[in-house]
């Protein structure tokens, strides 16, 4: 009855270009940060759109929203999707927002195809994934699986000081429903890649196997200033060199993990700024390190530290090394990335397994419920970018595979 279903595109696109109206910039992205007024219109839009489609809507603690469509056995663990409506402060308008609105695209198709299936089906729309105004990053599908403590994600601050807990009353999303209370039997998350590879190869849908491990960390150089002209080269204790030799060394240690090993560095502060002639005395860096593989991530974490320890002594500099946040690789469940290859297969999409090089919050959901994901490509690679940009087939081939793996799954939870 099912197998030739296909959702409709063009109301897809619709969807998510009028979410895009909300906070939206000049560049065509957006600036819809987490817990601000553009997300509560944002959420309400949303909410709005799930009533319509005769789903009953609940929220959690950490402002999660679980938006529901009855299956034939309510006894049934529900079939869910979702992603996220929160941005970057220059953020495009399809990273985590095409999640949320392509599990609203599978239930309206379900609806006008007139299908009732045996398992409940949900959408959800997890809170502050971004990061971008409250740290860390997925806090909200973080608290659900457990990974963080419902105090701790309350007590978190803005630059403003202002408290996500404040913040989650103050626009009515501060839910009754116990965070992780909230039973889930299987679960997809459809998404950009965020990345080049499938726009390379050509594919327009990538099996997510799993995702790769993510190390965060504040290291701090702290040498000496003195002045440019009379200090030698080898009486220096330069906090800039020092910081620049530990930067070369984590690239080229990632590209000895390859093909699969990142390291990002970006330095926060030079002390003193704004001044040719005098020697750094500190620099404040933060790194970020990434691979799917356990053994290579603790390599590369084993690596930064043992480096930062010998360019310090060599350089006569202190050096340390703060890990902040860190995300174990994850492997998602054998039959969600089957159901997500077969729904593929029947409808005739070239596609290709990879692993993903970013945090999504079915990383955090991962720990409570059966998980997979779906992966469009994006146009460049692009993302975190106001120029973001997805072709519509692609979305739509993304969204016709998420509606064929939760059908999948949706017989067997029920």
């Amino acid at each position: 009855m099912s197998q030739g279903l296909q959702i409709n595109a063009d109301r897809l696109w619709d969807t998510i270009m009028e979410m895009a109206r909300i906070d939206a910039t000049q560049k065509g992205g957006n600036c819809r940060l987490a817990l601000s007024d553009g997300d509560k219109q944002g959420r309400d839009l949303f909410v709005s759109w799930c009533k319509a489609a005769g789903m009953t809507c609940t929220v959690d603690k950490m402002g999660n929203i679980f938006a529901r469509r009855p299956g034939r056995n309510p006894d049934a663990k529900p079939v869910s999707t979702g992603s996220h409506l929160d941005t970057q402060p220059t953020g495009g308008k399809f990273d985590g927002v095409y999640g949320v609105l392509a599990g609203l695209e599978v239930v309206r198709c379900l609806n006008d195809a007139g299908i009732e299936t045996e398992a409940p089906m949900e959408v959800i729309c997890w809170t502050n994934e971004e990061g971008a105004r409250f740290a860390p990053a997925m806090i909200g599908s973080g608290v659900f699986g457990g990974a963080f403590d419902l105090a701790y994600a309350h007590a978190q601050k803005d630059v403003d000081g202002k408290t996500m807990g404040e913040e989650l009353a103050r626009i009515g999303y501060l839910g009754e429903e116990q965070p992780g209370g909230h039973d889930l039997g299987y679960h997809f998350e459809a998404h950009i890649e965020q990345g080049p590879i499938l726009e390379a190869q050509k594919k327009p849908v990538g099996v997510v196997s799993g995702v790769q491990g993510i190390r965060w960390y504040d290291v701090v150089v702290k040498g000496m200033e003195a002045h440019a002209g009379p200090t030698p080269m080898d009486m220096r204790r330069d906090a800039l060199v020092a910081a620049a030799k530990l930067i070369l060394h984590l690239d080229e240690n990632a590209r000895g993990e390859g093909p699969h090993g990142r390291t990002t560095c970006k330095i926060d502060q030079c002390s003193p700024a704004n001044t040719r002639n005098t020697i750094a005395g500190e620099i404040r860096m933060s790194v970020d390190i990434r691979h799917p593989d356990a053994d290579a991530f603790a390599r590369l974490d084993k690596g930064l530290r043992h480096e930062a320890a010998k360019i310090a002594q060599r350089r006569n500099v202190e050096i340390s090394v703060e890990e902040i946040w860190v995300s174990p690789p994850v492997a998602f469940d054998a039959d969600c990335v089957g159901a997500v290859r077969r729904a593929t297969e029947l409808l005739g999409y070239d596609h290709m397994d990879m692993v993903s090089g970013a945090g999504h919050d079915a990383v955090y959901v991962s720990r409570v419920a059966p998980t997979a994901m779906i992966f469009v490509p994006c146009e460049g690679g692009i993302s975190h970018n106001e120029i973001e940009n997805a072709a519509k087939e692609d979305l739509e081939a993304g969204c016709n595979v998420l509606l064929h793996a939760m059908l999948d799954r949706a017989v067997a939870a029920g």
